[in-house]
C-alpha cells in the first residue's frame, strides 16, 4: 500500500486539507490554503522527478 503525503500550501509552505499518493496526477488543481486563504492552481505528478511542487513542500504523514 502507498503511503499518503501531505500538500503544502505554495504561497505560505503550510499542510492543506489535501492527502496525495505516490501514483497521483493533478492537472490544473485548485489548491485552497485554509490558513493563508489563498486559492492556487497547481499541478502535480508525484512519480516524476520534475514536478511543479517541490519535495520539500510535500511532506510525510
Amino acid at each position: 500500500m502507498q503511503k499518503p503525503k501531505w500538500v503544502c500550501c505554495p504561497i505560505c509552505a503550510n499542510k492543506t486539507r489535501i492527502r496525495i499518493r505516490e501514483d497521483t496526477v493533478l492537472k490544473c488543481f485548485p489548491l485552497y490554503c485554509p490558513k493563508c486563504k489563498q486559492e492556487t492552481l497547481v499541478h502535480i505528478q508525484v512519480n516524476i522527478p520534475d514536478q511543479d511542487v517541490p519535495p520539500d513542500r510535500i511532506e510525510d504523514t
